[in-house]
């Protein structure tokens, strides 16, 4: 586990996926990609495989936010595996729907 900030850069150690903190809550948090914990951008990822229940893939340029919606990532490279955080799966963040203008 670990404090995130924002500005923060992490990777998988399963997959390609690369990600940066955009927001974080101020308590620890244990964040993974395809089942196996994150690391930080420059160590050397452990390599393993992608746990089959945490396969469902990062997508390019997308946010990832929690449930509380305290926590949000943006993907700066795609990947096979899925990120959770504290065994949660994160999800897509939603575009917000702009007014008309009739």
């Amino acid at each position: 586990m670990a404090e995130l900030k924002a500005g923060t850069r992490m990777r998988s150690a399963v997959c390609t996926t690369e990600v940066m903190v955009i927001a974080a809550p101020g308590d620890d948090i244990e964040l993974t990609c395809g089942g196996a914990a994150m690391i930080g951008i420059t160590e050397d990822p452990a390599g393993g495989d992608v746990d089959s229940g945490h396969a469902d893939g990062t997508l390019l340029g997308k946010r990832y936010v929690n449930e509380a919606g305290d926590l949000e990532l943006l993907c700066t490279k795609p990947g096979d595996g899925s990120l959770a955080s504290g065994g949660a799966a994160l999800v897509l963040k939603e575009a917000k729907a702009l007014p008309s203008s009739d």
